[in-house]
Parts: structure tokens; sequence; C-alpha cells
């Protein structure tokens, strides 16, 4: 891969990031509300006067639409931004990696594994996700604080920079790696995504391929094409999402401020124990409605920047 390539896919990757961070900050938002132990946060005023320490376990988070209601009337929509300035900061960087690493990783396998095989994209996936998780998930524990940090209309907001402040004077340098066990645990779902994008996306070319068209309807193809990839996509991403979702409730919780988990397996233990197995799978339905557009917008965005570039 030469140089301009590789600076393709890493602009064509940030680019993809960026986009669907935007447009999908407020589901984001209210999924990491749904997967907090911060049960208070959710449930209304009423119900907290009317148990005690011991039976707030008990009580029923609510749906997102629920929580979107509480997060507006109580915050303001302001707070369905939150932590959008560190996701900005960090999407760029983390998509751009991640593509570039992919495409890197894809193209040395080639040369040893059967060309474009399942175990390349595979192995693929898993190098660019552990590559990608391991330089940025700083600044992805930051945005999940700010994300948590309730606060009413009118009280003063927690900043990005008070944020870091109280992470290195409470944990140090070890505190912003903390949920990086669940974010490996996660790389599950970034393999299974990617062998099945890539397994649908090459079926798409290959029945394009026997096709002979004229100028005029190449870019007719070029456009169905963009669609297909979309769909591939959010398909690929549904799956993977569905099967290796639990490690996201895990992340959470190990991100919170004062929190009582310490490691991946513990939390995965003691959540179930705690609050049964449901817990583990809350805020799955919000994560789907963000996961989906997000990645299909993401994908969708770098094939298109790719093929700009490359034109």
């Amino acid at each position: 891969m030469s140089q301009r390539d590789t600076l393709v896919h890493l602009f064509a990757g940030g680019c993809g990031g960026t986009v669907g961070a935007i447009l999908t900050c407020p589901l984001e938002v209210v999924k990491t509300r749904l997967q907090s132990s911060s049960i208070t946060l959710y449930v209304s005023e009423v119900q907290l006067s009317t148990v005690n320490g011991a039976s707030v376990a008990r009580v029923s988070p609510p749906g997102p639409l629920h929580c979107l209601k509480l997060i507006l009337e109580k915050e303001g929509p302001r707070s369905l931004f939150r932590g959008l300035g560190p996701n900005l900061v960090g999407v760029a960087p983390s998509r751009a990696i991640y593509f570039a690493a992919y495409s890197t990783a894809k193209e040395k396998l080639n040369g040893v594994l059967e060309p474009d095989s399942t175990q390349v994209h595979m192995a693929s996936a898993g190098m660019a996700g552990f590559t990608a998780i391991t330089a940025t998930n700083p600044i992805w524990l930051i945005k999940t604080r700010l994300q948590l940090d309730a606060r009413n209309r009118g009280e003063r907001r927690l900043s990005a920079f008070e944020c870091v402040r109280r992470v290195y004077q409470t944990d140090g340098l070890r505190g912003f790696y903390r949920g990086m066990s669940a974010s490996y645990a996660g790389i599950s779902e970034t393999v299974i995504h990617f062998v099945i994008y890539e397994s649908i996306k090459r079926r798409l070319l290959e029945a394009k391929a026997p096709q002979n068209m004229d100028e005029e309807e190449e870019v007719s193809k070029d456009a169905s094409d963009f669609v297909g990839m979309m769909l591939a996509a959010a398909t690929s991403k549904t799956c993977a999402t569905t099967i290796a979702y639990p490690h996201e409730v895990i992340r959470t919780r190990l991100r919170e401020e004062g929190t009582k988990y310490r490691s991946f397996f513990q939390t995965l233990t003691t959540v179930p124990k705690e609050e049964g197995y449901r817990a583990l799978y809350r805020g799955l339905t919000t994560h789907l409605v963000r996961q989906i557009p997000n990645t299909a917008i993401m994908m969708c965005t770098y094939e298109l920047v790719v093929y700009l570039l490359n034109g």
C-alpha cells in the first residue's frame, strides 16, 4: 500500500466516524445512562421517596423514551450532547487508526494466508481494534464520565478538563485506562461485523462484475453500490452488536466515577447477581437504534470518500 493510499484510508475513516458521531450523539447519551449502575438518575422522585437503599436495585429502570424524557425535563436538551467534545476529538483519530490498521493488516496477511479469506478479515479486524482501543481509551473514558454527569438545569456542568484532573487526582494515569479490558473483549463484535460486511461487500461486487455498462449507466451503478454498502454495514453490525453487547454494559460500569467494579470478570459476575441477567442487556434497544444508522453512515461515508479521492 502506497503512502497516498494510507492517507486516503486515514482521512476517509476519520470523516466517516465524525459524521456518524454528530448525528447520533443524543442516542449514545441515553444508552450510556441506561447502562449505568446509578439507577437514581432514571427513577422518578416519587419512586425514590418510597424505597430504601436495600430495595433500590429492584426498581425497574425506565425504557429509552422515559430516560430521554427525564433528561429533557431535569437537565435540558444540551445534556443530550454531553461528551460530544471528547467524542469529536477521539472519533476521527480512532476510526482513522482503525481503518488504516485494518487495510494495512489485510494487505500483509493476504500475502501469508488465502487472499481475502475469512481468516484474513477476522485477523485484520482484531488487530485494528486492538490498536485503536489502546491508543484512544483515555478519550472514551472522559466521554463516558461526562455523559454520566447528570446536573439539573442551571447547575454548573463538569468540563472535560475538570474531568481529566479528577481522574488523574483519584486514580493517576491508570485511571484513564479503566474499561479497556471490556473494550478488548468487544473486539469480538468488530471481528464478527467486518467478516459479515466484507462477505456481503464481495458478493455485491461479484454480482455487478459481469455487467457491461456504458458511461451513463456507470454513475447509476456507483450510486446503487453505495446503497448496497450501507445495507451490508447495517446488517453485519446488527448481528455483531446483539451477540457481544454485554461488554458495553461492563465497560460503562468500569468507567463510572467511584465505581465498585474492579475488573471485567468481577463485573460480569456481580451485575447478574445483583440485578439479574437482563441488566447485561440494558440499553440494547437504544444501542441498536443508534449503532445501525451510525455504522451505515460511517461505512458509506468511508467508501464514498475513498471513491472520490481515488476517482
